[in-house]
């Protein structure tokens, strides 16, 4: 049964683990309550992590080493180890961090200076984009990356800001010769879904994981033997379960709305480098494709400043290039 507590907010001078900060916020309310004591601990001073033992931070937070565990568990590491590893990195990072990395975690007020939020969105923007990376799992990327090159078709599904992610990544692979589709609405997800096998590949896009649609359409999508994959911010959500892959995102949510933007950049970015590591599968084919397209699209971009048509001119049409005589 999750706890009931509130999370604890922290000062932003003490946000120096962020990544740490960031999967227990994300999760807080699923926590247990004894997990939450131990959450707290961290919170308060990530450096404990480094400081003490299991069964020290167990004491400290009123708890069991068992519970310790579990909470490593439930905020998405694979254990105690895992977790120190992370805070240890992260803490070296924040060392040598600019000045105006220190205000990440902090929420916009009304009276905040222009060059406030600026900065703010700027760090918070190189933060998601650094966490996201070093989670990723290059292998499995690379994996994932042979399976879409040689699949039959391609999938995409997401809802609100993940479908224009998803969007993205469709619009990168089509052009290397990837067959793929983007849907965010469920009937027509679903529709595709069934015609999924073995040789097809299904991506679910979605911040929270929690995205009724995008669940059941990647579920639907498995069902047929498609390789399933989710890109998210919480591994242990309902999509990541239903996922032959997982791709952690890392997204900040204290701003006020803009963790829709660092959750975009940072599918974005997989999706980049999704790309990336696709077209260098069958390079000669992406070669050929790419010449191909910018052949198709070369007379189409102009050589040279435009010329901005008069008034008179654009009225009746005498130089408009597209102008149609009518049928």
């Amino acid at each position: 049964m999750a706890g009931t507590e509130a999370v604890p907010e922290v000062p932003a001078e003490r946000v120096d683990a962020s990544a740490v900060h960031n999967r227990i916020r994300s999760r807080w309310d699923d926590l247990p309550a004894a997990s939450q004591r131990v959450a707290s601990v961290v919170l308060e001073d990530p450096r404990v992590v480094l400081d003490l033992g299991v069964n020290e931070l167990a004491e400290r937070a009123g708890t069991s080493a068992a519970t310790v565990t579990r909470f490593c568990r439930q905020i998405g590491y694979t254990g105690f180890i895992a977790l120190r590893m992370s805070v240890a990195t992260e803490l070296g990072r924040t060392s040598v961090r600019p000045p105006d990395h220190v205000d990440i975690g902090r929420a916009f007020g009304p009276d905040d200076t222009a060059e406030d939020v600026r900065s703010t969105l700027l760090a918070g923007t190189i933060r998601s984009l650094q966490e996201t990376a070093a989670s990723i799992d290059l292998v499995q990327l690379r994996r994932l990356a042979e399976a879409l090159s040689g699949s039959r078709h391609v999938d995409l599904y997401g809802v609100g800001s993940s479908a224009l992610a998803a969007e993205a990544l469709a619009g990168r692979l089509y052009r290397i010769g990837v067959v793929c589709n983007v849907w965010s609405e469920v009937h027509a997800g679903l529709t595709s879904a069934v015609l999924q096998t073995e040789d097809c590949v299904a991506i679910g896009y979605s911040h929270t994981g929690r995205t009724a649609e995008t669940i059941t359409m990647l579920e639907e999508a498995g069902r047929h033997g498609s390789m399933t994959v989710a890109v998210t911010n919480d591994p242990a959500s309902p999509l990541a379960e239903r996922a032959d892959l997982v791709i952690q995102t890392s997204a900040f949510e204290r701003f006020l709305q803009p963790d829709d933007l660092a959750a975009y950049y940072s599918q974005v970015y997989i999706g980049d480098l999704l790309y990336v590591l696709t077209a260098q599968v069958d390079f000669e084919r992406t070669s050929r494709h790419l010449a191909a397209s910018a052949g198709a699209v070369a007379p189409h971009r102009s050589s040279g400043p435009a010329t901005r048509p008069t008034r008179s001119a654009r009225l009746d049409g005498a130089t408009d290039p597209v102008r149609r005589t009518p049928a």
